[in-house]
């Protein structure tokens, strides 16, 4: 089943708690939280009060995507503060990587790791009895509305096909330029999980840009 996840880092920060409620009447299956500390990526956006604030508005789990350096630090606050999903990124662990997936396991949320669209797919390889879901960049992370990054549809059969051999049962997203027209061919790659910014938010009609992403 192809879940939607709209990004909020796409939305009007001044009326967060309505952009949320709103997606999640619109038919949202997550709700993707871009965390930036301005050090890993360029570009500084929330933390653990924002998730904390928005958790009790909705029952659609929170899938917390830390593009932070050395998420390790703060795995238990952003759990806390109600990650139901907590995504840590392979360049920015300084620790050992293995380690913190589990810990997040071990603290009730669903554990994921993500690559930045220049780290060779097969990094991934050793994680996938640890993980619940891997995150394909497919645009360079920091900032929403970028262009979608083409090798991005091979790198995701690379990984589907990893994912399969592999046995387990993985979640795969993508996340970076997608748009209904490209959302096909990256879910003929195998990825089960859209992330979509400006395509959801900058939309008339929100409830139909995500019910086109889900079935076109």
């Amino acid at each position: 089943m192809v879940k939607i996840a709209p990004s909020i880092l796409s939305a009007n920060f001044a009326t967060m708690g309505e952009a949320v409620k709103e997606i999640a009447r619109d038919g949202a299956d997550l709700i993707h939280v871009d965390v930036m500390d301005g050090v890993f990526v360029p570009n500084l956006t929330f933390g653990f009060k924002m998730i904390k604030d928005i958790k009790p508005l909705t029952n659609v789990p929170l899938d917390v995507h830390l593009m932070i350096t050395e998420p390790e630090r703060y795995i238990d606050e952003f759990i806390k503060s109600g990650a139901d999903i907590l995504t840590i990124h392979y360049e920015a662990v300084k620790t050992d990587i293995v380690s913190v997936l589990k810990k997040i396991r071990e603290l009730g949320a669903k554990s994921a790791i993500s690559i930045k669209p220049d780290t060779d797919v097969s990094v991934l390889k050793e994680f996938l009895p640890y993980v619940d879901m891997i995150l394909l960049m497919s645009v360079y992370p920091g900032f929403g509305g970028q262009k979608f990054i083409e090798e991005s549809v091979e790198r995701a059969k690379q990984i589907s096909l990893m994912i399969k051999e592999s046995g387990f049962d993985i979640d795969f997203e993508i996340d970076g330029g997608i748009t209904e027209e490209n959302v096909r061919r990256v879910k003929d790659a195998g990825v089960n999980v859209i992330v979509a910014g400006s395509t959801v938010f900058k939309a008339k009609d929100k409830k139909v840009a995500i019910s086109s992403l889900r079935n076109n």
